[in-house]
């Protein structure tokens, strides 16, 4: 007489004797490198909100409000700020200086930065001390570039004295009307143009030479190619760079601060060089905040009427 042993299947039994690896414990190894990436962000997550939320939080509540700053007083104004800010006398002249420098700043330092970019994409000797040239403005101090325009500007100053070698008697550059705008300008524009070209450079060495040659081969000229290949292939390094100069040419003020100061009659007296004013030589924190997030609400809606135009502006290959 035989007797059947019922068996369970093995793999029902290992299912239910050995639990699957990892349960019941807490630091799986998806946890530990959960927490491994957050500790990796952690310091610049804590450095945004220290340094650029909350101040930015900050700047938008003092511009609804009034500070005095002796008696450390801060009472709720409503759009007081912004209202005196529309009915300043000073608001017209600020508003075209940073117009114009913003104009003349982007378009002088584009079109310059993309010519010496072609200029220097020719297979041409000394290109590389060229290149060195124009980029090493970039990495010098700031502070230390503009204070020697500042000297080289003066009506006695380096400039003036070359032109009078020739018979030129130049003005003083940084006290005129007309020519104090300019003048920042051009010093802003040494100043970054070699970043933009750098920029561009690396953009036109990856247009595609079998491009160049099949429009050269159709009867193409220089300028057509330029204009109907090369323009529309370095079009995204075009956006990155009007982004970034225009940004950036609403930020100017070390400039302001050590060139001119505003002078003379508010001709270079930008926006944010008057925020500056208002909030630190005339100690009024609420309307120099509203001034504040007035240009912050000009930078954004620029940048984002940029980047939603992209699509006509911009050709991707994709």
């Amino acid at each position: 007489m035989t007797t059947v042993h019922e068996t369970e299947p093995t793999g029902e039994r290992a299912s239910t004797s050995r639990p699957p690896a990892g349960s019941g414990r807490f630091w799986t190894l998806r946890r530990q490198d959960t927490l491994s990436g957050w500790l990796f962000v952690l310091p610049q997550a804590l450095g945004f909100l220290a340094f650029v939320l909350y101040p930015l939080i900050a700047v938008v509540y003092y511009s609804f409000h009034t500070s005095n700053v002796l008696s450390g007083v801060t009472k709720y104004a409503g759009t007081r700020n912004y209202s005196q800010l529309v009915h300043d006398p000073a608001t017209p002249s600020v508003a075209r200086a940073t117009v114009l420098f913003c104009i003349g700043l982007v378009v002088i330092n584009i079109a310059l930065a993309m010519l010496l970019a072609v200029l220097l994409n020719q297979r041409l000797r000394g290109t590389t001390v060229f290149r060195t040239l124009f980029f090493s403005p970039v990495v010098v101090s700031l502070v230390a570039w503009t204070i020697t325009w500042n000297f080289l500007l003066q009506n006695n100053g380096g400039i003036n004295s070359m032109l009078h070698v020739v018979g030129i008697e130049g003005p003083n550059w940084l006290r005129g009307d007309n020519s104090a705008l300019v003048s920042v300008v051009i010093v802003q524009v040494f100043k970054n143009v070699g970043l933009n070209m750098v920029l561009f450079l690396a953009a036109l060495q990856g247009v595609p030479r079998s491009l160049l040659e099949a429009a050269e081969i159709d009867g193409a000229g220089a300028w057509r190619r330029f204009r109907s290949v090369v323009l529309p292939l370095i079009s995204p390094t075009t956006l990155l760079t009007t982004i970034v100069t225009i940004s950036g040419s609403l930020q100017v003020f070390a400039q302001i601060q050590i060139l001119t100061e505003g002078g003379p009659n508010n001709r270079t007296n930008v926006l944010v060089y008057f925020f500056y004013q208002q909030a630190f030589d005339n100690h009024d924190f609420g309307y120099g905040s509203a001034v504040a997030v007035v240009l912050f609400a000009i930078i954004l809606v620029l940048t984002l009427v940029q980047w939603r135009l992209r699509k006509k502006w911009v050709f991707y290959e994709s």
